[in-house]
């Protein structure tokens, strides 16, 4: 297994930059009339969980990195609910909501598992 040297080494970073990349594609079909509206906000929210990921993993304590690595779970709560609201109003469609909502609880795994493994080796480093 190869050392983690940068955040673009992340598995949860990779899955939440295809979130971010999948969700530009997606939102271009959007109506113009959400230019400001769902279409600024779901993209903002979905930038912010590949960003944190990012500061995160650059913070030097474990609570540091906690704290970023929580902040990009609230924003892509906040794209999953963006996501329902877009397929209810019809801008998306059931067949393109679903591998994107597939996509959001992997990186939400992901992302706990970044903390998990900050808490183990917290504990570790206790003993």
């Amino acid at each position: 297994m190869e050392k983690v040297r940068s955040f673009t080494d992340l598995i949860a970073w990779k899955e939440a930059h295809k979130l971010v990349i999948s969700i530009y594609k997606m939102t271009e079909d959007f109506p113009r009339k959400e230019c400001f509206g769902l279409t600024d906000q779901i993209r903002r929210a979905a930038v912010s969980i590949s960003s944190n990921i990012a500061e995160g993993f650059s913070r030097k304590t474990g609570l540091e990195k906690k704290h970023f690595y929580y902040i990009s779970i609230g924003s892509l709560t906040e794209v999953q609910n963006q996501l329902l609201i877009a397929r209810d109003v019809n801008y998306l469609s059931k067949e393109k909501f679903r591998p994107l909502a597939d996509l959001t609880l992997i990186v939400s795994r992901l992302i706990n598992s970044l903390v998990k493994n900050i808490d183990k080796y917290n504990s570790l480093n206790k003993n």
